[in-house]
């Protein structure tokens, strides 16, 4: 139907609606027909302005304000492109214990956490354990604005809450938040791996983080700046303190000073280098106690390819206070000396693993971890953790790109400053589909 057209009978219809009920059927018809002529001659008029004005013949056309919004104000109209994603992965694994077995639901039984090997106690043998807590889950979003680029990210997953429940009907797990970040342009706000940690020098493993002891790990709310190759952070400060003589831990709170990371990151051919620092100020405030002290680290990580499809990764960091990041917070950061004040305690940690790819989707990889503490043993006691070291290998296999399947056999040892040692022996398979 032209237009024309559907002008003229909606036109018709009006006048049919309303026309007086007493008309005559030849006057109704007459007068419409000469209704939809005027109505046709109006419409030629119409089509002839138009055509005037938009051959250039005639005056512009004069543009409707669009409403106000997002446009009015600067801001592009369109919304972000989303995208999400994870995996879904099982564990299963033999574990057994030198001393008494940690408890259902306790993270050690996870996952290799170096501070919770058992030191006394009789071992009640190898232990199996399933679970589907590393399931994780991430949504992210991205926006161009003008030249310059925004994006967010929400990740979580179940690992680090097990839940209420226990293994006998429905296995719950709490969803935990692991990452949570907003960027614009080279700025960073929210919660994000640490800048004194690098990610990419991780060794693949069946483990949820590998070898724990030698690894700077740590997730946590800060403000980062990146310009190439070049990092600076400041982040969350937190303390973890031993009382003077030794006992439980302490974790006052009262930090006023941000730590500071900064990290370098060389990227060549060959592989990548990365080398970090973080200066922190250690305080308390608590239970009559009232001091504070300087803590440092430093940390050299990286990965290099060895041949064609080989890689070496590696991590070795160092310094005084700095407990809480490397080992999973296997030492603390200070000690209340006799006097009252903090004294930070230096370690040494660091890990090697060379992978080797039998052939396109078969890889193995064999790695070695430790840490050392150097306590001031007569301020903590015989009963703080003096080290830990932990040797792996294990087999992985891609059937698919998505989907990996792989064992892994471990055997970590715990050590107390006053000489007592508990070990782990551990058999862990898993399976893992990412989309």
């Amino acid at each position: 139907m032209t237009m024309t057209t559907r002008v003229a009978a909606a036109a018709g219809a009006a006048l049919l609606l309303g026309w007086p009920a007493a008309a005559s059927a030849e006057t109704t018809s007459a007068k419409l027909e000469a209704r939809v002529k005027e109505l046709e001659a109006a419409l030629a008029g119409v089509k002839a302005e138009l055509a005037a004005r938009t051959d250039g013949s005639g005056p512009a056309i004069e543009r409707i304000a669009p409403p106000a919004g997002p446009a009015a104000a600067g801001l592009p109209p369109e919304r972000p492109r989303l995208t999400f994603g994870g995996y879904v992965k099982l564990d299963a694994a033999i574990s057994n214990f030198q001393h008494a077995d940690p408890a259902y639901g306790d993270l050690g039984r996870d996952f290799y956490l170096p501070g919770t090997i058992p030191i006394v106690g009789a071992g009640e043998g190898r232990k199996m354990d399933f679970n589907a807590r590393q399931t994780r889950l991430w949504i992210s979003g991205s926006l161009d604005l003008d030249g310059h680029k925004a994006t967010a990210r929400i990740e979580g997953d179940f690992q680090a809450l097990p839940g209420n429940g226990d293994g006998r009907t429905t296995n719950p797990s709490d969803f935990a938040l692991r990452r949570a970040y907003v960027t614009f342009d080279n700025w960073l706000f929210g919660q994000e791996w640490s800048n004194f940690q690098n990610v990419g020098a991780l060794p693949e493993t069946a483990d949820y983080v590998g070898p724990t002891e030698g690894t700077v790990f740590s997730r946590q709310a800060q403000i980062r700046y990146t310009r190439g190759p070049f990092s600076l952070a400041l982040e969350n400060p937190e303390t973890t303190v031993t009382p003077n003589g030794g006992g439980p831990r302490l974790m006052p709170d009262d930090s006023a000073v941000p730590d500071v990371t900064a990290r370098f990151t060389l990227r060549r051919s060959f592989g990548e280098l990365s080398v970090a620092g973080v200066g922190r100020r250690l305080s308390i405030r608590q239970g009559g106690l009232d001091s504070s002290t300087m803590g440092w680290g430093v940390s050299v990580s990286g990965r290099v390819a060895v041949g064609e499809r080989d890689d070496v990764r590696f991590m070795l960091t160092g310094g005084d206070g700095i407990g809480r990041y490397v080992g999973l917070n296997f030492s603390n950061d200070a000690v209340v000396d006799a006097a009252g004040e903090l004294e930070a305690i230096p370690l040494a940690a660091g890990f090697a693993a060379y992978r080797h790819v039998w052939r396109p989707g078969l890889r193995s990889s064999v790695i070695y971890s430790a840490q050392r503490v150097d306590n001031p043993r007569l301020m903590t006691g015989g009963a703080v953790n003096r080290s830990a070291q932990s040797v792996r290998t294990n087999l992985v296999w891609s059937p698919t790109r998505d989907l990996d399947l792989g064992a892994e056999y471990m055997i970590g040892e715990r050590k107390l400053e006053g000489g007592s040692s508990g070990r782990l022996d551990r058999l862990q398979a898993f399976a893992k589909y990412a989309f």
